[in-house]
Protein backbone atom coordinates (compact mmCIF):
# COMPACT_ATOMS: atom_id res chain seq x y z
CA UNK A 1 0.00 0.00 0.00
CA UNK A 2 1.68 2.95 -1.46
CA UNK A 3 3.27 5.10 0.97
CA UNK A 4 4.98 8.55 -0.47
CA UNK A 5 8.75 8.69 -1.12
CA UNK A 6 10.30 11.80 0.11
CA UNK A 7 13.15 11.15 -2.11
CA UNK A 8 10.08 11.83 -5.24
CA UNK A 9 10.42 15.61 -4.46
CA UNK A 10 14.65 16.11 -4.10
CA UNK A 11 15.18 14.92 -7.99
CA UNK A 12 12.12 16.75 -9.11
CA UNK A 13 13.16 19.46 -7.70
CA UNK A 14 16.58 19.58 -8.88
CA UNK A 15 15.39 18.50 -12.38
CA UNK A 16 12.93 21.20 -12.46
CA UNK A 17 16.00 24.10 -11.11
CA UNK A 18 18.22 22.68 -14.14
CA UNK A 19 19.71 26.05 -15.83
CA UNK A 20 17.88 26.43 -19.34
CA UNK A 21 21.51 27.93 -20.63
CA UNK A 22 25.08 27.44 -21.46
CA UNK A 23 26.12 24.27 -22.14
CA UNK A 24 22.25 22.03 -20.99
CA UNK A 25 20.69 23.67 -24.09
CA UNK A 26 23.37 22.27 -26.72
CA UNK A 27 22.20 19.48 -29.16
CA UNK A 28 23.81 16.12 -29.61
CA UNK A 29 23.38 13.53 -32.18
CA UNK A 30 21.60 10.16 -30.59
CA UNK A 31 23.81 7.73 -32.24
CA UNK A 32 20.41 4.78 -31.83
CA UNK A 33 18.10 7.95 -34.37
CA UNK A 34 21.23 9.41 -36.27
CA UNK A 35 19.24 13.04 -35.60
CA UNK A 36 20.12 15.63 -32.77
CA UNK A 37 18.14 15.91 -29.58
CA UNK A 38 18.02 18.96 -26.86
CA UNK A 39 19.65 17.07 -23.62
CA UNK A 40 18.96 19.40 -20.67
CA UNK A 41 19.36 16.28 -18.36
CA UNK A 42 22.83 14.45 -18.51
CA UNK A 43 23.27 10.54 -18.48
CA UNK A 44 24.25 10.46 -14.94
CA UNK A 45 20.63 12.08 -13.76
CA UNK A 46 19.03 10.13 -16.43
CA UNK A 47 20.57 6.36 -14.60
CA UNK A 48 19.21 8.21 -10.95
CA UNK A 49 15.55 9.21 -11.75
CA UNK A 50 15.01 5.98 -13.79
CA UNK A 51 16.73 3.89 -10.47
CA UNK A 52 14.75 6.04 -7.92
CA UNK A 53 11.58 5.33 -9.61
CA UNK A 54 12.32 1.90 -9.94
CA UNK A 55 12.40 1.25 -6.24
CA UNK A 56 8.46 2.96 -6.51
CA UNK A 57 7.24 1.23 -8.83
CA UNK A 58 8.83 -2.06 -7.77
CA UNK A 59 7.28 -1.74 -4.20
CA UNK A 60 4.04 -0.06 -6.16
CA UNK A 61 3.52 -2.73 -8.32
CA UNK A 62 5.40 -5.98 -7.33
CA UNK A 63 7.28 -8.40 -9.04
CA UNK A 64 6.25 -11.64 -10.28
CA UNK A 65 7.42 -14.16 -7.34
CA UNK A 66 9.21 -16.46 -9.58
CA UNK A 67 13.16 -16.56 -10.31
CA UNK A 68 13.03 -18.65 -13.45
CA UNK A 69 10.73 -15.93 -14.94
CA UNK A 70 12.67 -13.17 -14.01
CA UNK A 71 15.89 -14.66 -14.99
CA UNK A 72 15.02 -15.57 -17.86
CA UNK A 73 13.36 -12.32 -19.13
CA UNK A 74 16.15 -10.50 -17.56
CA UNK A 75 18.90 -12.42 -19.62
CA UNK A 76 16.88 -12.07 -22.91
CA UNK A 77 16.97 -8.26 -22.66
CA UNK A 78 20.28 -7.79 -21.85
CA UNK A 79 21.25 -10.43 -24.41
CA UNK A 80 19.22 -7.25 -26.66
CA UNK A 81 20.47 -4.32 -25.13
CA UNK A 82 24.52 -5.54 -25.59
CA UNK A 83 23.46 -5.07 -29.26
CA UNK A 84 21.96 -1.33 -29.03
CA UNK A 85 24.00 1.76 -28.90
CA UNK A 86 23.88 2.28 -25.37
CA UNK A 87 24.97 -0.99 -24.09
CA UNK A 88 26.64 0.78 -21.26
CA UNK A 89 23.55 1.59 -19.34
CA UNK A 90 22.50 -0.61 -15.63
CA UNK A 91 19.99 -2.41 -17.95
CA UNK A 92 17.35 -4.07 -15.58
CA UNK A 93 14.34 -5.86 -16.74
CA UNK A 94 11.34 -7.24 -14.61
CA UNK A 95 8.46 -9.20 -14.62
CA UNK A 96 5.68 -7.24 -12.75
CA UNK A 97 3.12 -8.87 -10.99
CA UNK A 98 0.20 -7.20 -12.79
CA UNK A 99 -2.42 -8.83 -15.02
CA UNK A 100 -2.61 -5.77 -17.04
CA UNK A 101 -1.48 -6.74 -20.66
CA UNK A 102 1.26 -3.74 -20.75
CA UNK A 103 5.12 -3.15 -21.19
CA UNK A 104 7.14 0.16 -20.21
CA UNK A 105 10.24 1.77 -19.57
CA UNK A 106 12.14 4.34 -17.10
CA UNK A 107 15.02 6.54 -18.46
CA UNK A 108 18.20 4.97 -17.64
CA UNK A 109 17.35 1.35 -18.69
CA UNK A 110 14.53 0.11 -16.57
CA UNK A 111 12.37 -2.10 -19.03
CA UNK A 112 9.12 -3.53 -17.07
CA UNK A 113 6.76 -6.37 -19.42
CA UNK A 114 3.63 -7.62 -16.54
CA UNK A 115 2.60 -10.99 -16.58
CA UNK A 116 -0.36 -10.18 -17.82
CA UNK A 117 1.47 -9.33 -21.45
CA UNK A 118 3.32 -12.57 -21.24
CA UNK A 119 0.20 -14.78 -20.79
CA UNK A 120 -0.76 -13.29 -24.14
CA UNK A 121 2.31 -14.12 -26.04
CA UNK A 122 3.16 -17.43 -27.78
CA UNK A 123 6.48 -17.32 -28.33
CA UNK A 124 10.04 -15.78 -27.24
CA UNK A 125 10.75 -13.89 -30.74
CA UNK A 126 6.68 -12.03 -29.51
CA UNK A 127 8.31 -11.17 -25.86
CA UNK A 128 11.86 -9.98 -27.44
CA UNK A 129 10.27 -7.50 -30.16
CA UNK A 130 8.09 -6.39 -27.46
CA UNK A 131 11.52 -5.48 -25.04
CA UNK A 132 13.32 -4.14 -27.96
CA UNK A 133 10.70 -1.53 -28.40
CA UNK A 134 11.26 -0.57 -24.90
CA UNK A 135 14.85 -0.30 -25.37
CA UNK A 136 14.41 1.71 -28.64
CA UNK A 137 12.71 4.33 -25.98
CA UNK A 138 15.57 4.25 -23.76
CA UNK A 139 18.27 3.95 -26.49
CA UNK A 140 16.25 7.39 -28.16
CA UNK A 141 16.05 9.10 -25.03
CA UNK A 142 12.15 9.74 -25.17
CA UNK A 143 11.39 9.89 -21.91
CA UNK A 144 14.05 12.59 -21.28
CA UNK A 145 13.46 13.93 -24.34
CA UNK A 146 9.99 14.36 -23.56
CA UNK A 147 10.96 15.99 -20.33
CA UNK A 148 13.42 18.69 -21.94
CA UNK A 149 10.86 20.12 -24.30
CA UNK A 150 8.51 20.18 -21.17
CA UNK A 151 10.44 22.34 -19.35
CA UNK A 152 11.38 24.64 -22.01
CA UNK A 153 8.02 25.30 -22.53
CA UNK A 154 7.42 25.49 -18.58
CA UNK A 155 4.91 23.08 -17.87
CA UNK A 156 7.30 20.46 -15.94
CA UNK A 157 6.72 17.23 -16.06
CA UNK A 158 3.05 15.94 -17.49
CA UNK A 159 2.19 13.25 -14.41
CA UNK A 160 -0.37 10.78 -15.53
CA UNK A 161 -2.12 7.44 -13.98
CA UNK A 162 -2.74 4.05 -15.02
CA UNK A 163 -6.37 4.86 -13.17
CA UNK A 164 -8.76 6.51 -14.63
CA UNK A 165 -8.92 10.22 -13.95
CA UNK A 166 -11.59 9.99 -11.72
CA UNK A 167 -9.38 7.68 -9.75
CA UNK A 168 -6.20 9.38 -10.18
CA UNK A 169 -6.94 11.26 -6.53
CA UNK A 170 -7.66 7.93 -4.82
CA UNK A 171 -4.56 5.90 -6.31
CA UNK A 172 -1.66 8.08 -5.36
CA UNK A 173 0.16 7.26 -8.18
CA UNK A 174 0.82 10.75 -9.73
CA UNK A 175 3.60 11.18 -7.89
CA UNK A 176 6.92 12.62 -9.24
CA UNK A 177 8.81 9.46 -9.34
CA UNK A 178 5.80 7.32 -10.75
CA UNK A 179 5.50 10.10 -13.48
CA UNK A 180 8.27 8.81 -15.66
CA UNK A 181 5.68 6.10 -16.47
CA UNK A 182 3.59 7.98 -17.85
CA UNK A 183 5.06 10.53 -19.78
CA UNK A 184 3.52 10.52 -23.09
CA UNK A 185 5.53 9.47 -26.59
CA UNK A 186 4.80 11.20 -29.61
CA UNK A 187 3.75 9.11 -33.03
CA UNK A 188 6.90 9.49 -33.97
CA UNK A 189 8.91 8.27 -31.15
CA UNK A 190 6.57 5.21 -30.80
CA UNK A 191 7.50 4.87 -34.70
CA UNK A 192 10.92 5.34 -33.97
CA UNK A 193 11.08 2.94 -30.61
CA UNK A 194 9.12 0.35 -33.45
CA UNK A 195 12.11 0.48 -35.68
CA UNK A 196 15.11 0.52 -33.08
CA UNK A 197 13.08 -3.00 -31.88
CA UNK A 198 13.06 -4.56 -35.04
CA UNK A 199 16.90 -3.53 -35.53
CA UNK A 200 17.66 -5.12 -32.04
CA UNK A 201 15.55 -8.24 -32.34
CA UNK A 202 17.49 -8.75 -35.93
CA UNK A 203 21.08 -8.18 -34.55
CA UNK A 204 20.45 -10.73 -31.48
CA UNK A 205 19.28 -13.57 -33.88
CA UNK A 206 15.63 -13.51 -33.36
CA UNK A 207 12.93 -13.80 -36.21
CA UNK A 208 11.39 -10.27 -36.33
CA UNK A 209 7.96 -11.42 -37.76
CA UNK A 210 7.29 -11.80 -33.91
CA UNK A 211 6.51 -7.95 -33.45
CA UNK A 212 3.51 -7.86 -36.07
CA UNK A 213 1.96 -10.61 -34.49
CA UNK A 214 2.45 -8.60 -31.29
CA UNK A 215 0.52 -6.22 -32.50
CA UNK A 216 -2.44 -8.28 -33.70
CA UNK A 217 -2.67 -10.20 -29.88
CA UNK A 218 -2.81 -6.67 -28.69
CA UNK A 219 -5.03 -4.97 -30.95
CA UNK A 220 -7.72 -7.93 -30.08
CA UNK A 221 -7.33 -7.53 -26.60
CA UNK A 222 -8.55 -3.96 -27.01
CA UNK A 223 -11.21 -5.26 -28.82
CA UNK A 224 -12.36 -7.68 -26.21
CA UNK A 225 -12.06 -5.12 -23.58
CA UNK A 226 -15.72 -4.40 -24.65
CA UNK A 227 -14.92 -1.03 -24.64
CA UNK A 228 -12.68 -0.56 -27.84
CA UNK A 229 -9.73 0.52 -25.12
CA UNK A 230 -6.48 -0.85 -26.24
CA UNK A 231 -3.52 -2.07 -23.84
CA UNK A 232 -1.42 0.71 -22.48
CA UNK A 233 1.36 -0.86 -24.38
CA UNK A 234 -0.24 0.19 -27.71
CA UNK A 235 -2.15 3.31 -26.04
CA UNK A 236 -0.41 6.43 -27.97
CA UNK A 237 -1.03 6.63 -31.79
CA UNK A 238 -0.93 5.82 -34.63
CA UNK A 239 -3.09 3.09 -34.66
CA UNK A 240 -1.48 -0.27 -33.91
CA UNK A 241 -3.27 -1.22 -37.20
CA UNK A 242 -0.68 1.26 -38.90
CA UNK A 243 2.18 0.00 -36.52
CA UNK A 244 1.50 -3.57 -37.88
CA UNK A 245 1.60 -3.08 -41.73
CA UNK A 246 4.33 -0.67 -40.96
CA UNK A 247 6.38 -3.22 -39.64
CA UNK A 248 5.62 -5.63 -42.31
CA UNK A 249 7.04 -3.67 -44.88
CA UNK A 250 10.04 -2.88 -43.26
CA UNK A 251 10.50 -6.56 -42.98
CA UNK A 252 10.11 -7.38 -46.50
CA UNK A 253 12.01 -4.50 -47.20
CA UNK A 254 15.04 -6.65 -45.20
CA UNK A 255 14.57 -9.45 -48.13
CA UNK A 256 16.18 -11.71 -45.87
CA UNK A 257 15.39 -15.39 -44.85
CA UNK A 258 14.44 -15.47 -41.23
CA UNK A 259 13.42 -19.25 -41.14
CA UNK A 260 16.58 -20.30 -39.30
CA UNK A 261 16.18 -17.34 -36.50
CA UNK A 262 15.37 -18.06 -33.13
CA UNK A 263 11.07 -18.47 -32.12
CA UNK A 264 11.88 -20.78 -29.01
CA UNK A 265 7.71 -21.31 -29.10
CA UNK A 266 8.49 -24.41 -27.22
CA UNK A 267 10.94 -22.58 -24.61
CA UNK A 268 8.84 -19.68 -24.46
CA UNK A 269 5.68 -21.92 -23.75
CA UNK A 270 7.40 -24.26 -20.92
CA UNK A 271 8.47 -20.68 -18.99
CA UNK A 272 4.96 -20.07 -18.85
CA UNK A 273 3.30 -23.24 -17.60
CA UNK A 274 1.43 -22.70 -13.89
CA UNK A 275 1.88 -18.59 -14.50
CA UNK A 276 -1.05 -16.66 -12.43
CA UNK A 277 -3.45 -15.38 -15.14
CA UNK A 278 -5.59 -12.76 -14.22
CA UNK A 279 -5.86 -10.82 -11.42
CA UNK A 280 -5.23 -12.72 -7.89
CA UNK A 281 -8.09 -12.88 -5.61
CA UNK A 282 -5.44 -13.79 -2.84
CA UNK A 283 -4.45 -10.18 -2.95
CA UNK A 284 -8.04 -9.18 -2.50
CA UNK A 285 -11.45 -9.03 -4.25
CA UNK A 286 -14.64 -7.08 -4.76
CA UNK A 287 -17.64 -9.12 -4.53
CA UNK A 288 -19.92 -6.45 -5.37
CA UNK A 289 -19.38 -4.01 -2.95
CA UNK A 290 -17.91 -6.37 -0.50
CA UNK A 291 -14.43 -6.27 -0.20
CA UNK A 292 -12.29 -9.71 0.99
CA UNK A 293 -8.86 -9.95 1.24
CA UNK A 294 -7.82 -13.49 1.67
CA UNK A 295 -4.17 -13.53 2.27
CA UNK A 296 -4.70 -11.28 5.33
CA UNK A 297 -7.88 -12.22 6.58
CA UNK A 298 -10.37 -9.24 6.19
CA UNK A 299 -13.45 -7.64 4.51
CA UNK A 300 -14.23 -4.59 4.30
CA UNK A 301 -17.71 -2.82 2.89
CA UNK A 302 -17.82 -0.01 0.48
CA UNK A 303 -20.63 1.93 0.37
CA UNK A 304 -23.25 0.75 -2.66
CA UNK A 305 -22.63 2.39 -6.07
CA UNK A 306 -18.95 3.24 -5.23
CA UNK A 307 -16.19 3.11 -7.90
CA UNK A 308 -13.30 0.55 -6.61
CA UNK A 309 -9.52 -0.32 -7.22
CA UNK A 310 -7.54 -2.87 -5.36
CA UNK A 311 -4.24 -2.35 -6.05
CA UNK A 312 -0.67 -4.09 -4.07
CA UNK A 313 -0.51 -1.32 -1.65
CA UNK A 314 -4.22 0.46 -1.51
CA UNK A 315 -7.85 -0.24 -1.46
CA UNK A 316 -10.01 2.53 -2.43
CA UNK A 317 -13.40 3.90 -3.49
CA UNK A 318 -14.87 7.26 -5.13
CA UNK A 319 -18.41 8.03 -4.91
CA UNK A 320 -20.67 8.26 -7.42
CA UNK A 321 -20.94 11.90 -7.99
CA UNK A 322 -16.57 11.98 -7.83
CA UNK A 323 -17.17 14.27 -4.53
CA UNK A 324 -15.62 11.29 -1.98
CA UNK A 325 -13.11 9.21 -1.65
CA UNK A 326 -12.05 6.40 0.75
CA UNK A 327 -8.64 4.50 0.78
CA UNK A 328 -7.73 1.96 3.04
CA UNK A 329 -3.71 1.33 3.41
CA UNK A 330 -0.87 0.42 5.76
CA UNK A 331 -0.25 2.59 8.42
CA UNK A 332 3.85 3.46 9.50
CA UNK A 333 2.89 3.37 13.32
CA UNK A 334 2.13 -0.06 14.73
CA UNK A 335 -0.55 1.47 18.11
CA UNK A 336 -3.01 3.22 16.38
CA UNK A 337 -3.69 5.79 18.85
CA UNK A 338 0.10 6.94 18.14
CA UNK A 339 -0.64 6.46 14.10
CA UNK A 340 -3.63 9.13 14.63
CA UNK A 341 -1.78 11.57 16.72
CA UNK A 342 1.13 12.04 14.13
CA UNK A 343 -1.66 12.24 11.40
CA UNK A 344 -3.30 14.82 13.13
CA UNK A 345 -0.18 16.53 14.08
CA UNK A 346 0.61 17.38 10.37
CA UNK A 347 1.67 20.68 9.38
CA UNK A 348 -1.75 22.20 7.77
CA UNK A 349 -4.34 19.92 9.20
CA UNK A 350 -7.05 21.06 11.80
CA UNK A 351 -7.93 18.58 13.90
CA UNK A 352 -10.09 17.43 16.75
CA UNK A 353 -9.47 15.43 19.63
CA UNK A 354 -8.05 11.66 18.98
CA UNK A 355 -10.45 8.64 19.85
CA UNK A 356 -10.15 5.89 21.02
CA UNK A 357 -12.29 3.22 20.11
CA UNK A 358 -12.78 -0.93 19.25
CA UNK A 359 -13.74 -2.07 15.78
CA UNK A 360 -14.97 -5.60 15.81
CA UNK A 361 -13.31 -6.26 18.80
CA UNK A 362 -9.92 -4.48 17.31
CA UNK A 363 -8.15 -1.92 18.98
CA UNK A 364 -8.53 1.47 17.22
CA UNK A 365 -8.36 5.38 17.40
CA UNK A 366 -10.08 8.37 14.93
CA UNK A 367 -9.71 11.95 14.41
CA UNK A 368 -11.36 14.00 12.23
CA UNK A 369 -9.63 16.88 10.31
CA UNK A 370 -9.86 19.58 8.08
CA UNK A 371 -7.49 20.92 5.11
CA UNK A 372 -7.31 23.77 2.93
CA UNK A 373 -6.07 23.34 -0.58
CA UNK A 374 -5.78 25.19 -3.84
CA UNK A 375 -9.28 24.51 -4.97
CA UNK A 376 -11.21 24.02 -1.73
CA UNK A 377 -11.57 23.49 1.81
CA UNK A 378 -11.57 19.69 2.74
CA UNK A 379 -12.96 17.42 5.95
CA UNK A 380 -12.61 13.92 6.39
CA UNK A 381 -11.76 10.98 8.92
CA UNK A 382 -8.83 9.25 9.30
CA UNK A 383 -9.12 5.65 11.83
CA UNK A 384 -6.65 2.84 12.46
CA UNK A 385 -6.74 -0.20 13.39
CA UNK A 386 -4.81 -3.01 14.62
CA UNK A 387 -5.64 -6.15 13.23
CA UNK A 388 -3.35 -9.54 12.50
CA UNK A 389 -0.13 -8.27 12.87
CA UNK A 390 -0.95 -5.10 10.99
CA UNK A 391 -2.17 -1.44 11.47
CA UNK A 392 -4.14 -0.08 8.63
CA UNK A 393 -5.39 3.06 8.01
CA UNK A 394 -8.69 4.26 6.57
CA UNK A 395 -8.94 7.72 4.88
CA UNK A 396 -11.91 9.44 4.14
CA UNK A 397 -12.75 12.76 2.89
CA UNK A 398 -14.77 14.95 0.69
CA UNK A 399 -15.19 19.14 0.35
CA UNK A 400 -16.65 20.64 3.30
CA UNK A 401 -19.84 21.32 2.36
CA UNK A 402 -20.40 17.89 1.85
CA UNK A 403 -19.18 16.81 5.17
CA UNK A 404 -22.66 16.18 6.52
CA UNK A 405 -23.64 13.86 3.30
CA UNK A 406 -20.33 11.95 3.63
CA UNK A 407 -19.82 11.75 7.52
CA UNK A 408 -21.92 8.88 8.21
CA UNK A 409 -20.64 6.41 5.27
CA UNK A 410 -17.54 6.92 6.37
CA UNK A 411 -18.08 5.93 9.28
CA UNK A 412 -20.25 2.65 8.36
CA UNK A 413 -17.16 1.95 5.80
CA UNK A 414 -14.53 2.09 8.65
CA UNK A 415 -16.76 0.15 11.32
CA UNK A 416 -17.33 -2.51 8.42
CA UNK A 417 -13.70 -3.95 8.96
CA UNK A 418 -13.79 -7.16 10.40
CA UNK A 419 -12.39 -10.91 10.25
CA UNK A 420 -12.80 -13.21 6.99
CA UNK A 421 -14.26 -16.59 8.15
CA UNK A 422 -15.41 -17.47 4.79
CA UNK A 423 -14.28 -20.74 4.11
CA UNK A 424 -15.02 -20.48 0.53
CA UNK A 425 -13.28 -16.87 0.83
CA UNK A 426 -10.45 -17.85 2.29
CA UNK A 427 -9.74 -20.90 0.12
CA UNK A 428 -9.53 -18.81 -2.97
CA UNK A 429 -6.83 -19.60 -5.77
CA UNK A 430 -5.45 -17.77 -8.69
CA UNK A 431 -6.38 -19.06 -12.30
CA UNK A 432 -3.06 -20.26 -14.00
CA UNK A 433 -1.78 -21.28 -17.60
CA UNK A 434 -0.88 -24.48 -18.15
CA UNK A 435 0.25 -25.85 -21.50
CA UNK A 436 -0.84 -28.91 -23.51
CA UNK A 437 1.22 -30.54 -26.12
CA UNK A 438 -0.59 -31.46 -29.14
CA UNK A 439 -0.27 -34.71 -31.42
CA UNK A 440 -2.93 -33.96 -33.87
CA UNK A 441 -4.87 -30.18 -34.85
CA UNK A 442 -7.70 -29.66 -32.73
CA UNK A 443 -11.02 -27.35 -33.34
CA UNK A 444 -10.45 -25.17 -30.36
CA UNK A 445 -14.16 -25.79 -29.03
CA UNK A 446 -13.15 -29.95 -29.41
CA UNK A 447 -9.87 -28.97 -27.65
CA UNK A 448 -11.76 -26.92 -24.61
CA UNK A 449 -14.22 -29.64 -24.27
CA UNK A 450 -10.95 -32.49 -23.73
CA UNK A 451 -9.08 -29.99 -21.67
CA UNK A 452 -11.58 -27.45 -20.14
CA UNK A 453 -10.81 -23.92 -19.01
CA UNK A 454 -12.13 -21.18 -16.60
CA UNK A 455 -11.82 -18.66 -19.05
CA UNK A 456 -14.66 -17.75 -21.63
CA UNK A 457 -13.71 -19.19 -25.22
CA UNK A 458 -13.11 -16.18 -26.61
CA UNK A 459 -10.42 -15.21 -24.15
CA UNK A 460 -8.95 -18.68 -24.92
CA UNK A 461 -9.01 -17.57 -28.47
CA UNK A 462 -7.19 -14.88 -27.98
CA UNK A 463 -4.56 -16.31 -25.91
CA UNK A 464 -3.67 -18.87 -28.55
CA UNK A 465 -3.85 -16.68 -30.90
CA UNK A 466 -6.69 -17.88 -33.17
CA UNK A 467 -10.30 -17.41 -33.96
CA UNK A 468 -13.19 -18.34 -31.63
CA UNK A 469 -14.03 -20.97 -34.72
CA UNK A 470 -10.25 -22.10 -35.34
CA UNK A 471 -8.04 -24.96 -34.89
CA UNK A 472 -4.69 -25.20 -32.19
CA UNK A 473 -2.39 -26.80 -35.07
CA UNK A 474 -0.30 -30.33 -33.85
CA UNK A 475 3.27 -30.33 -32.82
CA UNK A 476 2.64 -26.84 -30.77
CA UNK A 477 1.94 -26.11 -27.17
CA UNK A 478 -1.56 -25.04 -26.70
CA UNK A 479 -2.37 -22.88 -23.52
CA UNK A 480 -5.51 -23.63 -21.13
CA UNK A 481 -6.65 -21.77 -18.07
CA UNK A 482 -7.86 -23.69 -15.07
CA UNK A 483 -8.49 -22.68 -11.36
CA UNK A 484 -9.99 -18.64 -10.27
CA UNK A 485 -12.53 -17.81 -8.33
CA UNK A 486 -15.71 -19.30 -9.76
CA UNK A 487 -17.68 -16.38 -11.37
Amino acid sequence: MYRRNPRERRWLAALIALPLAGSLLSCSVNPATGKQQINLVPESQEIAMGREADEQIVAQMGLYPDDRVQEYVHRLGTELAATSERPHLPWAFRVLDDPTVNAFALPGGFIYVTRGIMTHLNTEAELVSVLGHEIGHVTARHGVNQMSKQQLLGVGLGIGSVLSPELAAVSDLASAGLGLLFLKYSRDDERQADELGLRYSVRGGWDPRGAPEVFTVLERVGEASGSGRIPGYLSTHPDPGARRGRLNDMIVAMNQDFSGDKVNRADYLGRLDGMVFGANPREGYFEDGLFLHPDLEFKLRFPDGWKTVNQKTLVAGISPAEDAIVRLTLAKQEDPVVAAQEFANQEGLESGRVQRARVNGNPAASVEFAADTEQSRLRGVAAYIRYGGNTYEFLGYTPDDKWNTYRRPFGAWIGSFDRLTDRRALAVQPARVGIVNLRRSLPLDAFNSQYPSSIPLDTLALINHVDAGGSLPSGYGAKRVTGGRPQ
